[in-house]
């Protein structure tokens, strides 16, 4: 065996073993707690006011087949125009983004300890991927009527007529067909929750000063060491 092969080898039978100085008990709480953790300071960064604008990371663009148009109205120095729609989009997420909140404890509660421990083992996102796939749909759904009334409320329509006025007869020759904005921006601020709360998972993984409970101290610190 190679001594490439029999790091990692040692490190596997690390993962394996540390955590099975932890009850499964402990495992399943520990990761429940850390999704939760996670999940509810990424919607309190998301929900307010600029939490998608003014995050590049997260900010909802100009959806791809408006993007010829977007670029001639700019040529034609109507920035504004532009600049509106897309703070509109970002802005009907922020207001929609805290109802996933209500869906996070249906996700936690089908977690068996069967997922724990591979969670446990798994990437610096592995409690993201699990919420993923076992709450998109839901949040999908419990967002989009949400979205739909933000949009609507937040004038997102109005500025999306201003700016196809404003693009002219060009509008149509460039491709532009209708959009679909409410599940433009429903999966838009899907895909940014997401991504933060991995960001939070790998922070209390990795950064002993994230995990702000015994618990986690107890269960992360485990399998840091």
């Amino acid at each position: 065996m190679s001594y490439r092969m029999k790091q990692l080898t040692r490190k596997a039978q690390e993962l394996k073993t540390v955590p099975a100085a932890l009850s499964d008990e402990d495992i399943a709480r520990g990761l429940k707690e850390a999704l939760a953790q996670g999940s509810r300071r990424a919607i309190d960064r998301l929900g307010k006011a600029g939490g998608y604008l003014n995050n590049p990371s997260v900010r909802i663009p100009m959806p791809e087949n408006l993007q010829k148009v977007e670029k001639l109205l700019r040529t034609l120095k109507q920035d504004k125009v532009a600049d509106e729609f897309v703070t509109s989009l970002n802005h009907a997420a922020e207001k929609a983004i805290p109802e996933a909140a209500a869906i996070i404890g249906d996700s936690l509660a089908k977690m068996t300890l069967e997922d724990a421990r591979g969670i446990l083992n798994g990437p610096d996102d592995a409690a993201t991927q699990y919420f993923r796939k076992t709450s998109e749909a839901q949040i999908r759904e419990r967002l989009l009527p949400i979205v739909r009334q933000a949009t609507e409320q937040g004038g997102v329509t109005s500025a999306y007529k201003r700016l196809m006025q404003r693009a002219g007869p060009y509008a149509q020759l460039m491709g532009s067909q209708a959009t679909d904005l409410d599940g433009y921006v429903t999966d838009k601020a899907m895909h940014g929750l997401f991504k933060m709360v991995a960001e939070e998972e790998k922070r209390i993984r990795q950064n002993p000063l994230a995990r702000t409970t015994d618990l986690l101290k107890k269960v992360f610190g485990a399998v840091a060491n």
